[in-house]
């Protein structure tokens, strides 16, 4: 066989260079990415113990202690994604045999249930339909009755696009001698999160969806209370990578620990950045104008949110599919169009549509933009009201 047919089989000869297909990300994360985060990340890496690296890390926790709203002195950005975050929460603060009272409306806190039964808890769980919050009252009562030693929530249920109020729940876990635990994995950066004001003992969050860069990323904070916790903590903990003890030591005293990306975290410092020049009380007010627009366009079409007003998330809106209308080919005819959202997923698997405005992408005229194609993409699958008035706010 000559030289040159072997090259004709090598796998190289089929494959090109990349040229990913542009998209205007209107799903529940990834989100849009800013040009100015992808120039962040061209620039030449340094080593994960490099003097450079950790002055960037220092500045990223800096200006995360704003996004979180907390004074906390610890915040580490995770190397993993959102539910390396949630997983990080989970097993440095779940013990074996202690009791874990989830308030569970939703996918994330069924994945949450599901972390803590793994490191063998006793779970309790207060039920509410996918979409509906927990009230105050409910929730102290079922603290007050249950007496753990751990109490989590989603604030920002991606699954639903229902927002959490903690405040009572942090109150109540805290008379109960517990820490809460909550997932910010959808609100950080584009909501106020308010770790603090709240009384969130451990936050959550990823990189990909209110924060704008691409996933990968999972920042957590915790409160002197959760320190305290961890100290005092009699077993190990049963993942090595993901112990906040080891962590600490990597950023605090840089005892190597695991290689961190420095592009991801120039990504990381970048999109804060971008953050605190709008300013964050500016960046949440943008989306929750941009919010308001698209739940005023999609209601003029006839449709209906899925979360009660009060209670909905400023950049995850879920949308009911109406009566007759195949879900899945209007998000088709939408991609076609170059735009991505996503659909429900287990009790609402074809009930409702998930569309993310966040990021670069909530602005008046890409809210309008959005609605003018999601009004025809509904208007092919032979729904009659689909015509809106799509500059309104």
């Amino acid at each position: 066989m000559s030289p040159n047919a072997l090259d004709k089989t090598a796998p190289a000869a089929q494959i090109s260079t990349l040229q990913p297909p542009p998209r205007l990300l209107f799903g529940p994360g990834p989100g849009q990415v800013h040009a100015r985060v992808y120039e962040a990340m061209k620039q030449p890496i340094v080593g994960h113990l490099d003097p450079y690296f950790f002055k960037v890390t220092n500045e990223v926790q800096e200006m995360l202690r704003v996004v979180f709203g907390t004074k906390n002195e610890l915040v580490f950005v995770i190397s993993g994604t959102g539910s390396g975050g949630m997983e990080t929460a989970v097993s440095n603060f779940v013990e074996p045999g202690s009791k874990v009272a989830v308030m569970a409306n939703g996918y994330f806190s069924d994945r949450m249930t599901e972390m803590a039964k793994r490191q063998g808890a006793q779970i309790a769980r207060l039920e509410k339909p996918w979409g509906e919050v927990i009230g105050d009252d409910e929730a102290a009562a079922f603290i007050r009755r249950e007496r753990p030693q751990v109490v989590m929530y989603v604030q920002a249920e991606t699954s639903t696009g229902a927002f959490q109020e903690g405040k009572a729940i942090c109150a109540a876990a805290h008379d109960a001698g517990a820490i809460v635990i909550a997932d910010t994995v959808t609100s950080l950066g584009a909501m106020p999160v308010k770790v603090d004001e709240t009384g969130i003992d451990v936050a959550y969050s990823c990189s990909q969806k209110g924060l704008s860069l691409p996933p990968g990323l999972a920042p957590i904070t915790i409160s002197p209370r959760a320190a305290e916790r961890l100290q005092a903590r009699k077993t190990p903990n049963s993942s090595w990578y993901f112990d906040l003890k080891l962590l600490h030591d990597y950023y605090g005293a840089r005892k190597y620990h695991h290689t961190a990306s420095a592009s991801l975290l120039y990504a990381m410092h970048e999109a804060l950045l971008l953050i605190m020049e709008e300013g964050a009380e500016n960046r949440w007010e943008r989306h929750r104008r941009s919010h308001l627009q698209f739940v005023k366009g999609v209601e003029a079409m006839g449709l209906q949110m899925h979360v009660a007003e009060g209670h909905r998330i400023f950049n995850l809106n879920t949308v009911r599919v109406p009566a007759g209308v195949d879900d899945a080919k209007v998000r088709s005819a939408l991609f076609n169009d170059g735009i991505e959202i996503a659909g429900g997923f287990g009790p609402l698997a074809g009930k409702i549509f998930r569309i993310g405005v966040m990021g670069p992408l909530a602005t008046e005229g890409n809210v309008s933009l959005f609605l003018q194609h999601f009004g025809k993409a509904l208007q092919a699958v032979g729904y009659q009201r689909a015509a809106c008035a799509c500059a309104t706010r």
